[in-house]
């Protein structure tokens, strides 16, 4: 770790931290307050996604749908209209909707030929946008004057890294750089992001291993995409949990999702981190 004490941490004139964990356990909650109080450059892993890297694949679903509408299909045709996402940190809709969900295209699910196609970008983009962090580091220093940094990942980052690997390129890439900060969270917050996702599922990334399995079983031209994503997500939650937590044994630190819902400002964010060091030392 980059930071092997809490006062190396606590004393650092360019703190960096990457925080990782399951979307709904305070990642974004954290990494808002620290760039709210100032000189923190707070870089979104998903929202450079969804305009670096899927951008253009997201602008041209948008047309192939406009251009089932005759008024908007001419409109376009002759350039008097333009269509593009409004993709921003608080608003992922476009990168999400475009990632879509499989079953029967006539209740809005996509066919798994084409949402395979889909998740593959969305993997490649993901590592690309992580492997982008160390660049963004020193864009923030030299363009922004800011010394202090906060990746905020998406929940799918354990998809595409193998943290018992010495060598993966991501986590060599971000261990390097920023100190890996999971944000775990226990049984009752997996059963409460459970009933959230039940209440508006939503499209989520599988490594094509864990997909192929649940559509063999479940999947089919008729399949109804809101229940797939339900059973899906369950198994996710599920399966991501040991891979999270061998990412914070082999390469970094834990936070207790309950202990980063009580932060109110930088101090508090802070404050855990070096806890969270401390507690990795006594281990070592």
């Amino acid at each position: 770790m980059i930071y092997r004490t809490p006062q190396d941490w606590l004393s650092a004139p360019d703190q960096r931290v990457t925080f990782f964990g399951m979307s709904g356990l305070g990642k974004t909650h954290l990494a808002r307050l620290l760039r709210d109080a100032g000189g923190w450059f707070h870089y979104s892993v998903d929202y450079r996604i969804g305009t670096a890297y899927l951008g253009e694949h997201i602008a041209d679903n948008l047309k192939r749908h406009a251009m089932q509408v005759p008024l908007l299909a001419d409109l376009l045709r002759s350039d008097s209209i333009y269509i593009a996402s409004n993709i921003t940190f608080g608003n992922l809709a476009p990168l999400s909707t475009y990632l879509g969900k499989p079953g029967d295209p006539a209740k809005g699910g996509l066919a798994v030929e084409e949402y395979r196609r889909r998740q593959a970008l969305h993997r490649q983009a993901e590592i690309d946008a992580l492997l982008d962090t160390p660049a963004f580091i020193e864009r923030a220093r030299e363009i922004y004057g800011y010394d202090r940094f906060v990746c905020d990942t998406g929940g799918s980052i354990c998809e595409v890294v193998d943290p018992s690997d010495p060598r993966d390129e991501v986590l060599t890439a971000l261990a390097g750089s920023t100190l890996l900060c999971w944000i775990e969270g226990d049984e009752t917050h997996a059963e409460t992001l459970k009933a959230r996702f039940d209440r508006a599922p939503k499209p989520m990334y599988y490594r094509p291993g864990i997909l192929d399995a649940l559509w063999a079983e479940h999947g089919g031209a008729t399949t109804d995409p809101d229940a797939f994503a339900r059973l899906g997500y369950a198994a996710l939650i599920d399966a991501r949990q040991p891979r999270y937590a061998a990412m914070a044994a082999n390469w970094g630190v834990t936070v207790r999702a309950r202990d980063a819902a009580t932060a109110r400002d930088a101090a508090d964010v802070t404050a855990l981190v070096a806890d969270a060091i401390g507690k990795a030392a006594r281990r070592a």
